[in-house]
């Protein structure tokens, strides 16, 4: 019985196990089956990249501070951070994977590095 590939229909050639006829064909057939479920991950991703890119060019050591305009003039989104960080004493550090920042008064924040 010979199988045929489902991307391209040419013969599969090699194991029996084997369900597409090429890596090109395989990566093609996966690709477009995610998609569409993907790209709200890969923009999300995309932006929280971008998040920390901003965070780490503002905080190249381990602390500084800063303005949340500052931020928001680099294209920081508030709304997007990986986890929050609750102190003993209360204190709430938003964290985009280790740069984290802690809103302070008169607009202006905290920035930290955890390592």
């Amino acid at each position: 019985m010979q199988k045929t590939c489902p991307e391209c229909g040419d013969r599969i050639i090699g194991r029996i196990d084997k369900k597409f006829c090429s890596d090109a064909c395989r990566n093609t057939s996966n690709n477009r089956i995610n998609k569409d479920s993907v790209n709200l991950i890969r923009n999300t991703n995309n932006k929280l990249r971008k998040n920390w890119r901003i965070l780490e060019q503002l905080n190249p050591e381990q602390k500084t501070k800063t303005t949340r305009s500052k931020l928001l003039q680099l294209g920081f989104d508030f709304n997007l951070f990986t986890s929050i960080y609750t102190t003993k004493a209360g204190t709430i550090y938003y964290f985009v994977y280790n740069q984290g920042y802690l809103p302070l008064e008169n607009d202006f924040l905290a920035l930290v590095k955890r390592e």
